[in-house]
């Protein structure tokens, strides 16, 4: 009878080492392929989308989806009521007339535009939510702000900085301030307090 020997495999800390630190080299070659061809198959795809959007765009209605309309700041979706707010584009104005006639008519907007002169009370707290640099979305945060009751408005831009300041305020005392920080932590924001 033959007798069948087993045999120990014995690897050593240096052996160990090599083959994981092999094993994760494959692994990295591999993600960085998927990767590369991932990276090189994004501009084929958008190309192909908006090579359809033409013809979905010959008809009057636009798409639901709101394919090359130009993307929704975040302070208009906050703004918008429905579900789908990131899907609704804003009206242009060849389709204006069009939805002036099936849109019951709106309460004209309130005239909120930011002077650069126009100062702001120096004194007391201030709460401030956010700092922008577009004009548009520190209005259209102020007016949500002002929909839920809360005494907002844009500070005037420092020449520093050009950033829009939707603050509210002021305050006499800190510990209104505060509260009112609580208020809109409460509701969502991340404000700061400032003197």
């Amino acid at each position: 009878m033959a007798s069948s020997e087993d045999t120990e495999i014995t690897l050593g800390t240096g052996k160990l080492l090599v083959l994981f630190f092999g094993l994760v080299a494959i692994c990295a070659v591999f993600f960085a392929l998927g990767y590369s061809l991932g990276r090189k198959s994004e501009p084929t795809l958008a190309a192909a989308s908006t090579a359809t959007m033409p013809q979905a765009s010959s008809n009057t209605t636009k798409a639901p989806n709101g394919a090359g309309a130009p993307p929704m700041t975040f302070y208009k979706a906050v703004e918008q009521k429905d579900a789908n707010a990131e899907l609704t584009p804003p009206a242009d104005k060849t389709n204006s007339t069009a939805a002036a006639t099936t849109t019951p008519p709106q309460a004209p907007p309130q005239a909120t535009s930011v002077d650069p002169n126009t100062t702001v009370p120096s004194g007391g707290y201030f709460v401030q939510v956010a700092a922008v640099s577009k004009e548009e979305d520190a209005q259209a945060l102020v007016d949500a702000l002002k929909k839920k009751e809360y005494p907002a408005f844009v500070a005037a831009q420092s020449n520093a900085d050009k950033l829009f300041r939707v603050q509210l305020g002021p305050f006499v005392e800190v510990k209104d301030a505060e509260s009112m920080r609580t208020k809109l932590i409460g509701d969502g924001y991340s404000p700061i307090l400032k003197k």
